[in-house]
């Protein structure tokens, strides 16, 4: 990974207004760097493309595109003045790519893990991530304290895929079959309707 170019997004997310309210440059680092990297390990065990649903200033998908140089990285993001600052790191980052959009409005099943942290309630996150990634792919979720790993487990149920044994703060989805044909739900529908 190459650690300067880390370093100069982790700076250019810090200096550019809306994508963080951390001001502290530690904080900064071990919440959008090193927590992101915590997930590397598994990123790592499961083949194919990465997407990073909701990215934001992002993270995780920047610094895991920087740590596996070989494996193309989708940044989604339905924000135009975020994706234009996640579009600047694509000079530095070849295997990088950005997308403007929804996850409802994605082609399902061509991702190999999907990544997502701070993006929804984790059972709505879970319905937006799952139908992105392919039979025997992965969702990564980071979680808080108070995730209710159970309503992730029915929601997981529902759409093909089954809640792993997961470290802490993250919930670890596999996907165990073809997405069901009622999902993905319309835009905004699993946000005002979860599904547990």
């Amino acid at each position: 990974m190459s650690l300067p170019l880390v370093e100069k997004w982790l700076a250019a997310v810090l200096a550019t207004p809306g994508l963080t309210a951390i001001t502290d440059v530690a904080a900064a680092r071990a919440t959008l760097l090193d927590d992101a990297l915590k997930a590397s390990e598994i990123v790592a065990a499961t083949d194919g493309p990465i997407i990073d649903v909701g990215s934001g200033g992002g993270t995780p998908g920047i610094p895991l595109a920087a740590l596996f140089p070989d494996r193309p990285v989708t940044l989604l993001e339905a924000e135009h003045r975020k994706c234009a600052f996640l579009e600047t790191w694509m000079p530095d980052l070849p295997n990088l790519s950005v997308v403007w959009g929804r996850a409802e409005e994605q082609e399902g099943e061509r991702f190999g893990v999907a990544v997502a942290k701070a993006l929804a309630h984790p059972p709505t996150a879970a319905e937006w991530c799952l139908p992105l990634v392919r039979d025997g792919g992965l969702v990564v979720l980071w979680v808080g304290e108070t995730a209710e790993e159970a309503r992730v487990a029915r929601v997981a149920e529902l759409i093909a895929g089954v809640l792993e044994p997961s470290p802490p703060g993250l919930f670890l989805i596999r996907k165990t079959g073809p997405t069901p044909d009622r999902f993905p739900r319309r835009t905004g529908v699993a946000r005002k309707r979860p599904l547990a």
